[in-house]
């Protein structure tokens, strides 16, 4: 387990390397919501495009970097953020990524400067590679969500937004778990957390069914970021200890809030980044009138928006 002071502790640490993301309070009716105050985090604004960025830095400035640098395997996001805090902290990085994972990440992530790898067809082909290559170089591994330091990381995303916006209930998407475990561990029981997952990537809610975790289906249109296989075996207590419930919601409800973000607040994100406010739109999540929710758009790494002139 982490508690609220290892994450404030983390904080003190890479708070000058990242960015406190602002928040914004819209009505519910202007996504189709009934009339319920929605407060979004908007974490896509962060350094290399996701909240991401908190557990890397988090682990290269609080464990000792070997000569040889660090790997990670990544579906993109994480990739891109390890790319990201390498540069600022001038250490070699290596990155693995899968045949799925969007251009926009890829390109960040050579940008960036690391040493891109690009094989097999999903995230757990690109962690396999990334282990072997850990053994035969003596690199450190930096994990994407299974991980004490980047769980600590991603739990700093909570520390601001209870500093900025008092909630009652916090959407927060899932993948292999890291984000919503951080989460969790901030806020305890204070509020309620609803994790979000695609119904084509269900890790979180086959491990709550099996008692523990388990390979799950791994597709959809968010599967770079939000399909991991399963869910990570450190961050699952602390999830099944403090989340409140599941929710499933479709690709067709995920690009439907991607549209709705662009629309309303001119905000462009990822598949993964809008799912949480999908569980909304798509009324999988139906709040009371007197909650108070909290959504957090946790990525923005897409090329959806093309601005070459015509």
């Amino acid at each position: 387990m982490i508690s609220p002071a290892d994450i404030r502790a983390a904080y003190a640490i890479i708070a000058p390397h990242i960015r406190r993301t602002p928040v914004i309070e819209v009505d519910g009716a202007d996504f189709g919501v009934a009339a319920t105050p929605l407060v979004l985090k908007l974490e896509l604004l962060q350094h290399a495009g996701s909240f991401k960025a908190r557990g890397a830095f988090t682990s290269l400035l609080t464990r000792k970097i070997p000569e040889a640098g660090v790997v990670a395997a990544s579906g993109g996001n994480h990739g891109a953020a390890v790319a990201f805090a390498a540069m600022k902290l001038k250490v070699p990085a290596k990155i693995f990524v899968p045949s799925i994972a969007s251009p926009a990440k890829i390109q960040q992530i050579t940008e960036y400067g690391a040493q891109l790898v690009i094989g097999g067809e999903r995230y757990a082909d690109a962690l396999a590679a990334s282990e072997a290559w850990v053994a035969a170089s003596g690199a450190m591994p930096i994990h994407a969500f299974d991980q004490h330091e980047t769980m600590l990381g991603q739990g700093t995303v909570g520390l601001e937004f209870e500093e900025q916006a008092p909630i009652t209930t916090l959407l927060v998407a899932v993948g292999g778990g890291g984000l919503i475990a951080g989460l969790a561990a901030w806020y305890a029981d204070r509020i309620k957390i609803v994790a979000v997952e695609p119904e084509k990537a269900p890790t979180l809610t086959r491990a709550l069914e099996a008692g523990r975790p388990v390979d799950a289906e791994a597709g959809g249109v968010a599967a770079e970021s939000l399909a991991p296989r399963r869910v990570g075996e450190l961050v699952f207590p602390i999830i099944r200890r403090y989340i409140d419930k599941t929710v499933l919601v479709s690709d067709e409800a995920i690009l439907d809030a991607q549209r709705r973000l662009w629309a309303t607040l001119r905000v462009v994100a990822e598949p993964g980044g809008a799912a949480a406010l999908a569980a909304l739109t798509s009324r999988r999540y139906v709040p009371v009138p007197e909650e108070r929710v909290g959504v957090l758009i946790c990525g923005g790494n897409t090329a959806a928006v093309n601005f070459k002139l015509h």
